[in-house]
């Protein structure tokens, strides 16, 4: 029995020092205690009681400033993180940054351009008896399912792999696809080149403006990304005014063209735009952040002293400390209600007041007018967004959305019907320069934030899809009114969620 207590007390010991012998203090203090006789020694070890304690002091000794070294690494890591987000934030607007927001800009008003002419194609084979109305189904299905699938997929890319990657890809797909289906030899191959078209159409907005968002100065943020939306938004009109005159001269084909022409130029003009520093530093690459921020700052930057620690940020959290799951609800709703309310009404409303007896489509001065808010609203965005704050804008542009939605419903007159039209639109396109290309892609971390805008933007476009089926059942089984409630419904509730659970980010790191 005394052979197996010692022998079990043997193998105790050897468990307890066997994986500090290879150190060299360890190793030194055996050859230390080796000549000198053991005062009590334990079987089969030849070594004594103070020789283990003293053996353990130093492995112990050897894994606390092996601790400590880890911490000092994180701790340094954490710095520079906080380092290159700080510069950045306080970069001025530079040449290079003028440049970057003018090629996104002209990527995302290509993607409006693009995404309009489909109903437009559409319309014309139908009428040219190119395409059925089966087909035509088909071929909007899937441009629509395109656009779902490319915003889910634009998020892990630019992620995972870089926005500069994911910005790439995503024209060079909306463009190649756009070319060839200009030489489409019928409507099942244009559908498969709609749906690769889809793919990238649904990426180049998430990954347009929160490019811009992490380029940006934390002061002037907002209003850049929403001087992008009002370029962005100016892509119906123009596309409107080419298929009106390209169209019934010269086909659909030509328009095709010239879309995939341009976007390969504009491809090949961002082919070295730079990838984002804070996507950079939170990977670990703090040399190359370095030298892009180098050139954010070369028009001389306020010195980094200069943020206030309340607008620091770590670039694993959530705007205001939030939770992931109540910003990404915060950003679904918000984004969601924009583009549904916006849907609905452009869509919609003339088909709704020509049921009542309003003939608005026989006057195209009349809906231009309307359209005009487009603009306004972008314009009136840019302005306020940085000045008020982004919850002082987006909670009352929802409001009003409500209370302009429900004065539409009513109107009896052209005049009064263009007026309310027109307030209606400054309103859903405020919305548009400060939901979606601000105040979403400013709730997350950097870490994720391609990830939660593209699932945002994924389930406002599966709402569209919806959103047809939806309304001409209301219009059958409930009538025209209830469009009207339904569209200020949503935006009461929107404007709910935002103003209790959104975090404010005006003029506060992104990280």
């Amino acid at each position: 029995m005394m052979r197996r207590a010692s022998a079990s007390h043997t193998m105790g010991w050897r468990m307890a020092v066997g994986h500090v012998e290879s150190s060299p203090i360890v190793l030194l203090a055996r050859r230390e205690f080796s000549r000198r006789k053991p005062a009590e020694s334990w079987p089969d070890m030849g070594l004594c009681r103070e020789e283990v304690f003293t053996m353990t002091a130093a492995a112990q000794q050897i894994s606390g400033d092996s601790t400590t070294a880890s911490e000092r690494r994180v701790a340094g890591d954490s710095a520079e993180v906080q380092d290159i987000i700080s510069r950045v934030d306080c970069a001025h607007e530079t040449a290079m940054f003028h440049r970057i927001a003018a090629l996104i800009a002209a990527g995302i008003l290509m993607d409006s351009i693009d995404v309009y002419l489909g109903s437009a194609v559409a319309s014309s084979a139908l009428s040219t008896h190119w395409s059925t109305v089966a087909q035509n189904s088909t071929f909007m299905s899937a441009g629509f399912l395109g656009l779902l699938i490319g915003s889910l997929l634009a998020g892990f890319v630019g992620d995972f792999k870089g926005r500069r990657t994911a910005y790439q890809i995503n024209l060079l797909l909306f463009g190649g696809f756009t070319l060839l289906g200009a030489f489409a030899p019928n409507m099942t191959v244009l559908s498969l080149c709609r749906l690769g078209a889809g793919l990238g159409l649904g990426a180049e907005i998430v990954t347009g403006f929160a490019m811009v968002n992490e380029f940006a100065p934390m002061n002037r943020r907002g209003h850049w990304c929403a001087m992008v939306s009002l370029v962005a938004n100016c892509g119906v009109p123009i596309a409107m005014l080419l298929c009106a005159w390209v169209i019934p001269r010269w086909s659909w084909r030509p328009l095709f063209v010239g879309v995939g022409l341009a976007a390969a130029v504009i491809w090949w003009l961002r082919r070295d735009i730079p990838e984002s520093p804070r996507w950079l530093a939170v990977h670990g690459r703090y040399n190359e952040a370095d030298a892009i921020v180098k050139q954010l700052e070369s028009n001389g930057s306020e010195p980094v002293s200069a943020q206030s620690s309340a607008a620091a940020a770590d670039s694993s959290r959530n705007a205001g400390g939030r939770s992931l799951g109540i910003s990404l609800l915060v950003a679904i709703v918000a984004v969601s209600a924009t583009n549904v309310c916006s849907y609905a009404f452009t869509s919609w409303v003339p088909t709704i007041l020509l049921k009542r007896g309003i003939n608005l489509s026989s006057s195209l001065f009349t809906s231009t007018l309307m359209m005009l808010g487009a603009p306004v609203g972008c314009l009136v965005g840019s302005l306020l967004i940085d000045r008020i704050g982004r919850k002082r804008t987006i909670v009352p542009a929802f409001f009003f959305t409500g209370v302009f939605g429900m004065l539409y419903a009513y109107q009896t007159s052209a005049v009064s019907a263009i007026i309310v039209g027109f307030l209606l639109m400054v309103c859903l396109y405020t919305l548009m320069a400060s939901v979606v290309a601000v105040y979403a892609p400013e709730l997350f971390g950097t870490k994720v934030r391609f990830r939660c805008v593209g699932f945002a933007n994924a389930v406002a476009k599966l709402l569209n899809v919806l959103m047809p089926m939806a309304v001409a059942w209301m219009l059958t089984a409930l009538g025209t009114t209830s469009i009207f409630v339904s569209i200020s419904a949503i935006a009461i509730v929107s404007m709910l969620v935002v103003g209790v659970f959104g975090a404010e980010t005006s003029r506060r790191s992104i990280g």
